[in-house]
């Protein structure tokens, strides 16, 4: 991001190009070493020892040895200069522990050696190492055990109350709206206080107050908190980051101790943004544990409850949070004067994904064959971390197969382990139970062809992928679905039951395979009966409320709305559907009888079908031609209307049939 030459910058905790020092006890124990080290040499030229009983051999041996100097002190003595009979010198210089002996000084002048009395003046090294070095010690340990029990230390024992919130100077945060994709209405909503942070001026002008709290609402992984930076980064001011988790300790008053030091440090370095991740760690409903709630987390709750009501917006200060679980955030977090402002970070749509594509695939070296609208296509659903790893397990597969550049076949291969996980060619598989698998597989992809309200089929495959999924049928929509009919739901249940059909009507048995396809017919039966109101016997009724959190309920529920009778009536309705549907798809494959002994021999042949093979077999308006797609969508896709967020998410997970034979 460039930056103004005119713009000041503070001036980092850490100058640019260094490393913090931090202190360690093993530098403490390599200094003691060093001075017992200096303790043990400092006397100069060391002596060799000898026994008194030696010493005497030598003073009384006028033949073989010669002493040169004797020096006595009150508890040694220091000879120099011994010699063999051949004159060679064997030592220079030796030490004696001295004893009480009278005779000495008359042997040593009966030799005419020469003697003196000598005493030690090696009070400076006592009063070292015994005064000084203890009390040094002692002194270097103190300091270090305070300053990790205080001192400011993050991790220290005393500095429990303090905030350990991630600080970035303007100069540090490098991240504009540039760097971010796919979700263009969250970033005009933020740009508004963009302006307030540059211009503040402006808007008190006219008496305007800027919202003191944005709250970012979005699923895991769709760049709430790189749009967080990015707000910074524009506005070029410094960005707290924390995580909700990290204000609750074990210790009784610690979250609001550190609360409260968020909140002062923030208003010294204003203007800023303070960013809390994960809000709900944090804010979660006061109460909302049957059992009692957690007076620690409640006490923190209140605490920043209570310094956002104190601080000023004006003074440049704004409160971002995020958070993938707003309706078990309690309501004071909501109201006028907090988190005033929602902005919505959802999922992308088709122009929001090849945008995102277009950022990740910045500094990889790219193919001409790869055409990331194809991509976008391929990928409903996936959200921007999502992207960001397929575009580099990509990288990782050119990089691992020696390319120069990253290709169209290891972009798809990419969004294929992603979907369905990384292929078992490994996994040995008999003959019959690879036929089952084949012709499992075709029973879904003929089936689905031959429904009118079924995605197109993109491909169909008996390779094992991940942990259980030993086949798989791709349905792929062609555009963003963002509400579904009872006719479309159907013909999900119909397709997901043909590879149950299939088995029964070649083998005349059935296996286990079909568990994940049964789990996902149940879950769209009982949406149906229970959820939307598309069973004529029950009627237009909901069975089962998910009450969102609001002014009357502040906690988010999930309750059944029926007696027992109702129960049987539903359990009746769920079974008719699945039933009804089971007998349709069991007619298709009968009267498709030779084309699903077909299509299996070949899958069984090949192991994939798709592409042009695929539309040989069934038809080019029952599979996706992407390429084409690519070139006549090229318009913006509108989400259509909902007034139920719950409905919508619903239809939304409806959407993704993506069958795994276990």
């Amino acid at each position: 991001m460039a930056r103004d030459s005119n713009t000041p910058t503070k001036k980092p905790a850490v100058p640019p190009g260094g490393k913090r020092f931090n202190f360690s006890i093993w530098y403490l124990v390599a200094v003691v070493l060093v001075l017992l080290a200096a303790q043990a040499f400092l006397g100069g030229e060391r002596n060799i020892p000898m026994s008194y009983s030696k010493f005497k051999q030598y003073v009384a041996d006028t033949t073989s040895s010669q002493l040169r100097k004797v020096s006595v002190y009150s508890n040694k003595i220091v000879g120099e200069g011994i010699f063999d009979s051949s004159g060679t010198m064997v030592k220079k210089r030796f030490e004696v522990t001295r004893v009480e002996d009278p005779e000495l000084v008359k042997q040593l002048e009966a030799r005419g050696i020469e003697f003196e009395g000598k005493v030690e003046t090696d009070w400076w090294k006592n009063f070292l190492f015994a005064w000084i070095l203890p009390f040094g010690l002692i002194f270097i340990i103190w300091s270090f055990l305070l300053r990790r029990m205080g001192g400011g230390g993050a991790g220290g024992v005393m500095s429990f109350g303090k905030s350990r919130a991630k600080v970035y100077m303007e100069s540090a945060t490098k991240v504009s709206f540039k760097d971010v994709a796919g979700i263009d209405e969250a970033v005009e909503e933020l740009k508004e206080v963009v302006e307030f942070l540059r211009t503040p001026a402006k808007f008190r002008a006219l008496g305007a107050n800027i919202p003191k709290g944005v709250l970012l609402v979005g699923p895991p992984g769709t760049g709430k908190t790189l749009l967080a930076r990015a707000v910074a980064g524009e506005a070029k001011v410094s960005f707290f980051s924390i995580s909700g988790s990290d204000f609750v300790e074990m210790f009784v008053g610690v979250g609001a101790a550190r609360v409260r030091d968020l909140f002062q440090q923030a208003q010294q370095k204003a203007p800023c943004i303070v960013f809390i991740d994960e809000l709900d760690a944090l804010g979660k409903a006061r109460g909302a544990n049957p059992w009692g709630g957690h007076d620690e987390r409640e006490q923190t709750l209140n605490a920043l409850l209570v310094e956002m009501d104190g601080f000023e917006s004006s003074k440049g200060v704004i409160i971002m949070a995020a958070t993938n679980r707003p309706e078990i955030l309690d309501m004071a977090l909501l109201r006028p004067g907090r988190f005033d402002r929602q902005v919505s970070v959802d999922t992308p749509d088709i122009n929001g994904r090849e945008a995102i594509l277009k950022v990740h695939v910045t500094g990889k070296k790219i193919g001409p064959d790869v055409n990331l609208r194809v991509i976008a296509a391929r990928t409903p659903g996936f959200v921007g971390a999502d992207l960001a790893n397929s575009l580099n397990e990509a990288a990782l597969l050119a990089a691992r197969r020696g390319k120069k550049a990253v290709g169209m076949k290891e972009l798809e291969e990419a969004v294929d382990r992603e979907m369905t996980g990384i292929e078992r060619r490994s996994r040995v598989l008999t003959p019959k139970v690879k036929e089952k698998i084949a012709y499992h597989e075709c029973g879904h992809a003929i089936v689905g062809a031959k429904l009118k309200h079924m995605e197109p089929i993109h491909r169909v495959s008996i390779i094992p992928r991940g942990v259980a999924t030993l086949g798989h049928t791709l349905f792929l929509p062609t555009e963003d679905q963002y509400l579904t009919s009872k006719e479309e739901i159907l013909d999900r249940i119909t397709s997901s039951l043909g590879g149950r059909a299939a088995e029964d009507l070649i083998f005349g048995e059935i296996t286990t395979g079909a568990y994940s396809d049964l789990m996902a017919v149940t879950g769209m039966a009982r949406s149906m009966v229970m959820d939307y109101g598309m069973s004529e016997k029950l009627g237009m009724l909901v069975y089962r409320k998910r009450m969102q959190p609001g002014r009357d309920n502040p906690f988010a529920t999930s309750d059944d709305l029926y007696g027992e009778k109702t129960a049987e009536l539903i359990d009746g309705e769920i079974k008719r559907i699945v039933d009804e549907c089971y007998a349709k798809a069991k007619d298709i494959l009968s009267e498709n009888f030779d084309l699903l002994k077909s299509m299996a021999t070949t899958l069984l042949e090949v192991e994939v079908l798709e592409g042009e093979k695929l539309t040989e077999i069934l038809g080019a308006e029952a599979t996706t031609d992407f390429e084409k797609f690519a070139e006549i969508s090229n318009g913006p896709v509108s989400p259509a209307s909902t007034d139920d967020g719950a409905e919508q998410a619903d239809s939304e997970d409806l959407g993704k049939n993506l069958d795994k034979t276990g």
